[in-house]
């Protein structure tokens, strides 16, 4: 009788071996986290990324990918608002397809670089903390950034090509010149992808 009384008193919880109550689901079986695993967006993600990963590659390269993004998305608005502004009024077909052009590439340039803080924040908000994954993500963040450069050389146009000195570094460069304007999107692209499946498989 006694017990009853007070099991009917504490609501009916029963415990648990390790003391714990049974009647009330813990933090964990609720996915509830508490404010300091709480971020808001990408400008929340970038200081929790930082502050949840012991690899100081991947800190390193938060610093240096942030910064390349704000100039490359700061750079591409300012190209955005001069190619509006020479195309207005010139109605659609070309221009409208040279604008939405742009805007892709924008994106193809300046998403990935944020895409392994993103991941990483999200990875370890999840509990899932592993350093050989940040460190990973940071490293094609870094590929990404060489690959952003091979890019820029061929797409360059041919009146602003510039050939450095020495016999190997020029016809590496020539070789890259040579190659169509358009294949300078396709490092990018295949690193991008490459961090998106790494991401998604790396659990």
């Amino acid at each position: 009788m006694a017990e009853d009384a007070v099991g009917s008193e504490t609501g009916g919880a029963t415990a648990s071996d390790d003391g714990r109550s049974t009647g009330q689901p813990d933090d964990e079986s609720t996915g509830d986290t508490s404010s300091e695993d709480a971020y808001g967006g990408i400008f929340g993600a970038v200081p929790y990324a930082i502050r949840s990963s012991d690899s100081w590659f991947f800190r390193s390269y938060v610093l240096v990918g942030g910064l390349a993004a704000l100039a490359l998305s700061i750079l591409f608005a300012l190209a955005l608002v001069v190619l509006l502004g020479n195309t207005v009024g010139a109605g659609g077909g070309r221009f409208s397809f040279s604008r939405a052009f742009f805007i892709f590439v924008g994106l193809v340039v300046v998403a990935p670089l944020l895409a392994p803080v993103l991941f990483v924040a999200r990875h370890n908000r999840r509990g899932n903390r592993d350093s050989r994954y940040d460190a990973t993500l940071a490293g094609l963040g870094y590929l990404f950034l060489i690959t952003l450069y091979i890019g820029g050389i061929i797409s360059t146009p041919a009146a602003q090509q510039d050939r450095p000195s020495g016999a190997v570094g020029q016809s590496l460069v020539d070789g890259l010149y040579s190659l169509p304007r358009l294949a300078g999107l396709v490092p990018p692209l295949l690193v991008a992808l490459t961090i998106l499946l790494v991401a998604r498989r790396w659990r």
